[in-house]
């Protein structure tokens, strides 16, 4: 950037003149844009000289706002020169948001993606999830290399963003770091996120963004059949902690819980209604409630490990960790012969088809998932091929047995 073209002028708002004291005022001027703001002093009128832009004569009152406005001039420069170092486009009500103390965190874009993670840490443990900071600190850091090898810079401002720098922050993920789809689409839409909250709050003009839009192309959702399912259940392991990893696996298979909601299962959420054993709660991740009826599979399950938990007896199933069972857990399907990613939470999507299979409503499959929106269950009902299947066969008995006596002509 030119320097030459910075300035900082001093003058007096007469269209506030009263009792013949007028504002002081300050302007800005950096290669063609403009930036006022008061310098929250006064003078009267005839002390002020135009054509010097400070005060006239040696009076206290003089010398003193001369040096208040020399040391306003002196800060202003600091804060242009910090901004020009940090970043190649500079405005002038950038550089009069640093001095007067806001908008500063929006100046760069990284600075703008540290405060909305620094908020989101806080939350942290009260309606945000530690997973969830992670995987916005992940696009961070994509962001940052994705400027330090497509850009040569370590930070950019945030006037400087046009609306083809998303798109090919998204093909520097695709082609550079070769990142699956759904993991592109989230660290676009963090991007997104960011730009967007700091135009919502009036720290950015506009959000170059606001059109762009990428679909995330879903996986296909992998889950054990009910035939794989019986293998599992049935198989013999000499490791009793491999065989306390399948019950788990079994467990939600037959529950929907999710491995969160597993974790932190106590013997409260199983209570009796009409003789029958459910586990009734809130969903960790949406806080829906729902009501889980238990079968005789998983009662036997809680039974088989209920004298094991003497440190935390309320406790179904004690201390576990996800990425531990997810790990032992591919150990568990090769024993069994299956040659399937399982994960631990592949266990949800199991009793979802085996539940929309066997003719359950998906508007009660939904409820027992925890879905907030139905949509996400209808993404099972889209991989259940058999219950469409049976659906069909069904529908052509009844019609068969309505059209039986007619013959076509």
């Amino acid at each position: 950037m030119n320097r030459s073209t910075f300035s900082v002028l001093f003058y007096v708002n007469k269209g506030k003149v009263k009792n013949g004291i007028v504002p002081v005022m300050g302007r800005i001027t950096i290669n063609g844009t403009q930036s006022q703001f008061s310098c929250k002093r006064s003078i009267p009128l005839t002390m002020w000289d135009v054509k010097g832009n400070c005060a006239k004569g040696r009076s206290r009152e003089a010398l003193d706002l001369n040096r208040d406005l020399d040391n306003i001039k002196a800060q202003i420069i600091k804060h242009y020169q910090h901004l020009s170092d940090r970043v190649s486009f500079v405005t002038a009500e950038m550089v009069r948001n640093a001095y007067q103390g806001f908008g500063s965190e929006y100046e760069t874009l990284l600075g703008a993606f540290d405060k909305d993670l620094a908020n989101l840490k806080r939350r942290v443990g009260k309606d945000r999830a530690m997973g969830t900071y992670k995987l916005q600190l992940r696009s961070r850091n994509y962001v940052a290399n994705f400027l330090q090898m497509c850009h040569r810079r370590s930070d950019i401002s945030m006037q400087e963003l046009t609306p083809d720098f998303i798109k090919e922050f998204a093909v520097y993920l695709s082609n550079d770091r070769g990142l699956a789809s759904s993991t592109i689409w989230l660290s676009c839409m963090h991007l997104k996120g960011v730009v967007g909250r700091a135009h919502d709050n009036g720290k950015i003009q506009r959000n170059v963004f606001a059109q762009f839009h990428i679909s995330p192309k879903c996986k296909e959702r992998t889950y054990l059949t009910e035939e794989e399912l019986r293998t599992v259940m049935t198989h013999e392991f000499e490791d009793a902690n491999l065989a306390f990893i399948r019950d788990l696996f079994v467990f939600m298979n037959f529950t929907a819980l999710s491995f969160v909601d597993l974790k932190e299962l106590t013997t409260d959420n199983i209570v009796e209604i009409e003789g029958d054993k459910w586990i009734v709660g809130k969903r960790h991740k949406t806080d829906v409630p729902y009501q889980v009826k238990l079968l005789d599979v998983p009662l036997q399950i809680i039974e088989r490990y209920r004298t094991f938990l003497k440190e935390n007896p309320k406790s179904v199933f004690g201390e576990v960790n996800y990425w531990s069972v997810c790990k032992k857990l591919k150990t568990v399907m090769k024993e069994c012969g299956i040659d399937k990613p399982i994960s631990a939470h592949c266990a949800r999507h199991g009793f979802a088809t085996m539940a929309l299979t066997n003719g359950m409503p998906i508007e009660s499959v939904s409820r027992v998932l925890g879905h907030t929106n139905i949509v996400t269950t209808q993404i099972y009902a889209k991989i259940t091929t058999k219950k469409l299947d049976n659906d069909l066969t069904m529908l052509a008995n009844k019609l068969n047995a309505s059209f039986s006596n007619i013959k076509t002509v």
